[in-house]
């Protein structure tokens, strides 16, 4: 195994992703959000994100295993099936955009829908199967485009009214197969070597066993502090993308 697979900044990178795998666990997203800062720090910026792609193929297998049998089905294929067609066109156009744009808008959405998802839940709104899959399509160019979208998958599936373990298996479910049609176009446009590879598992290793971690934690919580972490998930998602934006 290569020396910088085994030095200080990996061991550290594998301390916060299995942090994060927790907290992806839990409220279904997050984990690339706090684990990019440091897989910038530790391998460069070039390999932070396909190093990432791979890392959350990882995450989301654990998280479906986890909750297997809670997936809703119908609604994963109708958000998965145009959001594999959509993260294919992103990948394929992702350095001909202006990403400070898109995180911006990002951010300023994911901030919005705190108290957007409370007044839809006020007013008893949901998304039907055809209004799931037309997110699916967006959100999934956007995944595409940009490192995590799970702060805007989420809330899609609450409003398709899933709580709990039937919405991480079922997000997670549908964010595998994104993320596997991101990992496959970044491996055709050369942009995947195996050495990116072989640290993208590495590092998804400790996000695995942290997902396996908050299952244990989901499931001792009621649905009302769920409901709060996921808000407090978007605040933070939030705030990150327009740091990054106007950095």
């Amino acid at each position: 195994m290569p020396a910088e697979i085994l030095s200080y900044a990996t061991l550290f990178t594998l301390f916060v992703g299995l942090l994060a795998g927790v907290l992806g666990g839990v409220v279904g997203t997050g984990s690339s959000i706090m684990l990019l800062p440091v897989l910038v720090w530790s391998f460069g910026p070039k390999q932070a994100v396909p190093i990432m792609a791979v890392a959350a193929v990882m995450a989301n297998l654990a998280r479906l295993a986890a909750w297997w049998r809670e997936v809703d089905w119908r609604a994963m294929l109708a958000y998965a099936a145009p959001g594999v067609v959509g993260a294919m066109l992103g990948a394929r156009t992702l350095l001909n955009l202006p990403v400070a744009v898109i995180d911006a808008g990002l951010g300023l959405f994911f901030l919005a829908m705190i108290p957007g998802r409370r007044w839809l839940a006020a007013r008893r709104f949901r998304l039907g199967l055809w209004q799931l899959a037309l997110a699916g399509a967006a959100i999934g160019y956007l995944t595409g485009l940009v490192l995590s979208t799970g702060p805007l998958s989420i809330p899609a599936f609450v409003a398709f009214g899933l709580t709990k373990g039937a919405l991480l298996s079922t997000e997670a479910a549908t964010s595998l197969l994104i993320y596997l049609t991101k990992v496959a176009t970044f491996r055709s446009l050369g942009a995947m070597p195996f050495e990116i590879l072989v640290k993208g598992v590495v590092v998804g290793s400790s996000l695995m066993a942290g997902a396996f971690i908050g299952k244990a934690l989901v499931l001792r919580m009621d649905a009302g502090t769920f409901v709060h972490l996921l808000d407090a998930m978007m605040l933070i998602s939030g705030l990150s993308l327009l740091a990054a934006a106007f950095r």
